[in-house]
C-alpha cells in the first residue's frame, strides 16, 4: 500500500478550462470521470480564454470569440441537466437525445464562470446564476467592484438568490515565514514569465519596482508572510463587497517543488482557518 496520504475534502478544479476552443461533451466527461475517481469532489471553471493560439489551432476563427463561447456554455449546462440531450448550435453537430456518460456523482455538476474585465461576462454569469471567479492579475481590485455589483444585480433581475451568486478571486499568490522571503523567492521566475509573455502583447517588462508596487496594500499579488496576506484577502473582500473563495497561482513562479509544498502548508495551517468564518458565505482557500 501507498504511504501517502488520502484526501477526503480537497476539492479538483481548473484554473480555467478554455471552453470556446474545447469540446463541451469531451469536457464533461472529463470532469464527470473526475468527480467519479475523486467521490463527488470534482468542479470546473470555465471561461472564453485570453490567449488567441488555440482559436486557429482548432479551426475557430477569432472574431466569433463571444459566440463561441456562449454556445458552447449553452450546451455544457444542458448536458449538465439532462442524460440524453437534444440540441443544435452554430458550431458543432447537432445532438438529438444521444446519452452523455459518464455522469458524475453530484448533480450538478459545479461550474463556475471565470472572467477578465468584460460587463458582458459578469452580466452573463449573473442572468445564469453561475458562480464568478474573477481573475484579479494586476492592478487595482477595487476596480472590479462595479462589474461584480453588475453581477449580482443581474442575477437578483433573473430571480437568483445570494446562495447562487457566489463570487470568488483568483490571483497569484505565494506564501513564506517573511514578507521578504515570499517576495525574493517569488520574483524572478514570475517577472520571466510575465516578460515573455508581455513581448507578445506589447506589456512593458516586468521590473522588481512593479512588482513589489503589485504586492503594496492595494495591488493584486497575494504574496508576503501568512498575516500580512490573510490582512490583504480581507481587504479585498470588503472592497469587492464580499468573496467566498480565494486560488492562489503559484506556479507562473516555476518554483522549486519543496518551495511550493511549504507555501500550501502554510496556506492550510494558517492562511486558511484565519479566513474561515470571516469571508462571506462559506469560504474557501486554494493553492
Amino acid at each position: 500500500m501507498s504511504d501517502c496520504p488520502t484526501t477526503h475534502r480537497i476539492r479538483l478544479t481548473s484554473a480555467v478550462t478554455v471552453l470556446s476552443a474545447a469540446d463541451p461533451v469531451r469536457v464533461f466527461q472529463e470532469f464527470a470521470t473526475l468527480d467519479l475517481l475523486s467521490q463527488g469532489r470534482a468542479e470546473m471553471i470555465v471561461g472564453r480564454g485570453s490567449s488567441v493560439e488555440a482559436f486557429p489551432l482548432f479551426g475557430f476563427r477569432l472574431e466569433d470569440y463571444d459566440s463561441l463561447f456562449s454556445e458552447k456554455l449553452d450546451l455544457l449546462l444542458k448536458i449538465r441537466e439532462n442524460e440524453h440531450v437534444h440540441w443544435s448550435g452554430k458550431y458543432r453537430p447537432a445532438l438529438a437525445g444521444e446519452g452523455i456518460y459518464p455522469r458524475p456523482v453530484q448533480y450538478p455538476l459545479p461550474i463556475w464562470l471565470g472572467v477578465g474585465g468584460t460587463p458582458r461576462s459578469f452580466a452573463r454569469a449573473g442572468a445564469l446564476g453561475l458562480p464568478l471567479m474573477v481573475a484579479i492579475i494586476g492592478g487595482d481590485p477595487r476596480r472590479f467592484r462595479p462589474l461584480i455589483d453588475l453581477y449580482r444585480e443581474t442575477g437578483k433581475q433573473h430571480g437568483h438568490g445570494p446562495d447562487r451568486l457566489r463570487v470568488g478571486v483568483h490571483a497569484p499568490g505565494y506564501v513564506a515565514q517573511t514578507t521578504k522571503e515570499a517576495a525574493d523567492d517569488f520574483f524572478p521566475g514570475y517577472a520571466r514569465a510575465v516578460t515573455k509573455v508581455g513581448k507578445e502583447r506589447g506589456w512593458p517588462a516586468m521590473t522588481r519596482a512593479s512588482f513589489d508596487a503589485e504586492r503594496s496594500r492595494q495591488g493584486a499579488l497575494l504574496i508576503g508572510s501568512p498575516d500580512e496576506v490573510v490582512d490583504k484577502i480581507f481587504r479585498h473582500s470588503e472592497a469587492l463587497g464580499g468573496i467566498s473563495r480565494i486560488s492562489f497561482q503559484m506556479n507562473a513562479a516555476s518554483l522549486p517543488h519543496v518551495k511550493l509544498m511549504r507555501a500550501i502548508e502554510a496556506i492550510g495551517a494558517r492562511v486558511a482557518p484565519a479566513l474561515h468564518g470571516g469571508l462571506r458565505h462559506e469560504s474557501e482557500v486554494i493553492a
